[in-house]
């Protein structure tokens, strides 16, 4: 609890910051959709016809997972708030437009033949009977579209848009429980404030306080944009895509300032976006990797790191040394790849993953086909259960490489395999491995350094420029820290390329990242 408390303070400006976006996008989604929807509901109890449609539209959104439905929505709105608050808007139609139709369509007929007995025009029956009595299940709907989005706007930090989903998404990938709680208890405290605030405007219906209860949101959002930030203080003017765990790992975006003097505005969002967050000017560079398919596909700029200051990250298997006791031939299998692999090779795989939609298990097929000359089934490690369980991260080529060690193992041993794919980081697939949950994943040599075993800096600048003084330590330590085999490396350097729109760079001639630097301070100082 101490650390956590320690953590809280801090960050507390940029928990602040967070919280602040946060609930801003929630708001200004919900005022929309309050108002779209409200209006909606009204229109169908007018037109019962269109009722059945138009609520079967708004229900098969709401069933539409919420990463798949900002996917959607990038190629046409970008990153950052646009198409947050367009998600969030449209996750918050279906209860506010079937609790408004509900409400008033199940008023008592007898009411209604009452008022119209009255002389009541339907403007003036609408107004003064229909909306007062239906408005605690109107304001039913509201209150849960509300406390629904809170919670799905966590997920609009993969798109750069902020909030407190960045906090979330951050200790997820680095398995840092202070940064999860640090996002996820303002949410919940958010969610709970807005549900009682809705909660006491319906007790107060009568006295018409409700009304200047729900006038006093847009005065809110007023004043939420007024406030200061701590993502107002940054004015480069290059605008960097990074995702969470290259932000704050070692040999991160963080050493990499502290190399080059290198202060950027940085966007977060996840991984699989940063090449079409820069393709479509959303962002000015990226981090990318050497071997990576799109880098082909988008004919990007690489800027060069004239400082080396990426490691070595060479890829291997790493396997858990009591399934190789058990079964020492998948060494003997996954050996066979040593020296194999070349950059060149490993990036025509991706691209054909990334950009000619060949499947996985094809790709990893085709890979050894051009290395090992063989042919295997690409079914293998597909099944639900196997033997041994073979692991990657949310990445083309981590994907790729686990499917190639299924294929390969299977092929040479007739072990099954299963595939578990997908690890959200490097620390919660490394976790699993070391726990026996999976007991192979392709690693990176680099990253089995910085961010697995942390060495002193002394340590790290005697190894750092030798791939196979590196390759031996990491090698070494894992074996006796966490019972833990590398194997024989499959040839390419993975290392991390920072990537730029040709033209860009070209305009401003850049070619170093050291060019970048002198860029970016001299627009900071005029």
């Amino acid at each position: 609890m101490s650390d956590f408390i320690t953590f809280l303070l801090s960050h507390k400006v940029e928990i602040w910051t967070q919280t602040r976006d946060h609930l801003y996008i929630t708001l200004i989604a919900m005022s929309i959709g309050s108002a779209v929807g409200v209006a909606t509901g009204i229109l169908l109890t007018r037109r019962n016809k269109l009722a059945s449609p138009i609520l079967g539209v708004v229900g098969i959104i709401q069933t539409v997972p919420s990463l798949a439905l900002l996917g959607f929505l990038l190629p046409i709105f970008g990153i950052g708030i646009v198409p947050a608050v367009i998600a969030l808007f449209l996750y918050a139609l279906l209860p506010i437009v079937r609790n408004t139709y509900t409400g008033i369509i199940e008023i008592d007929p007898a009411i209604k033949e009452a008022a119209k007995g009255m002389g009541m025009t339907s403007f003036q029956l609408l107004r003064y009977v229909e909306i007062p009595i239906a408005f605690p299940v109107i304001l039913a709907g509201i209150r849960t579209a509300t406390v629904i989005n809170v919670g799905i706007a966590t997920l609009c930090a993969l798109i750069a848009a902020g909030g407190l989903g960045e906090f979330i998404f951050r200790g997820v990938t680095l398995n840092n429980s202070n940064m999860i709680l640090a996002g996820a208890i303002p949410a919940s405290i958010l969610a709970i404030t807005l549900d009682t605030y809705l909660g006491l405007i319906v007790k107060n219906i009568r006295n018409k306080k409700w009304t200047y209860a729900l006038l006093s949101i847009p005065v809110l959002l007023g004043m939420l944009s007024l406030l200061p930030s701590e993502r107002t203080s940054q004015k480069s003017p290059i605008k960097a895509g990074f995702n969470s765990e290259f932000i704050y790992r070692e040999d991160g975006y963080q050493g990499l300032n502290d190399t080059y003097n290198l202060p950027l505005e940085i966007k977060e969002m996840d991984l699989g976006l940063v090449y079409e967050a820069l393709e479509n000017k959303e962002v000015d560079i990226i981090e990318g990797f050497s071997t990576d398919g799109k880098i082909l596909a988008y004919d990007f700029a690489r800027i060069e790191d004239d400082k080396n200051y990426f490691p070595p990250y060479y890829a291997a298997p790493v396997v858990h040394n009591e399934i190789l006791e058990k079964r020492p031939d998948i060494a003997l299998a996954l050996n066979q790849l040593e020296g194999k692999i070349s950059e060149d090779l490993m990036a025509q795989i991706n691209y054909e993953v990334d950009e000619n939609q060949r499947s996985l298990k094809d790709a990893a097929a085709l890979l050894l086909k051009r290395t090992l000359k063989i042919d295997v089934n690409p079914e293998a490690g597909l099944q639900p259960s196997g033997e041994i369980a073979i692991g990657s991260k949310n990445f083309t080529e981590s994907y790729v490489l686990a499917h190639v060690f299924a294929q390969l193992i299977e092929y040479e041993t007739g072990i099954t395999t299963t595939l578990k794919l997908g690890f959200g980081g490097t620390k919660l697939l490394f976790d699993a491995l070391r726990t026996n949950e999976v007991q192979v994943y392709p690693e990176y040599t680099g990253t089995g350094l910085l961010v697995i075993l942390n060495p002193s800096k002394e340590e790290i600048e005697r190894l750092i420029r030798d791939k196979d003084l590196l390759y031996q330590y990491v090698q070494k330590s894992f074996k006796e820290n966490h019972n833990i085999t590398w194997l024989k490396p499959l040839g390419f350097n993975n290392t991390y390329a920072m990537l730029m729109r040709k033209e860009h760079a070209a305009r401003l001639d850049l070619k170093t990242l050291s060019d970048l630097a002198r860029y970016v301070n001299e627009s900071l100082e005029r």
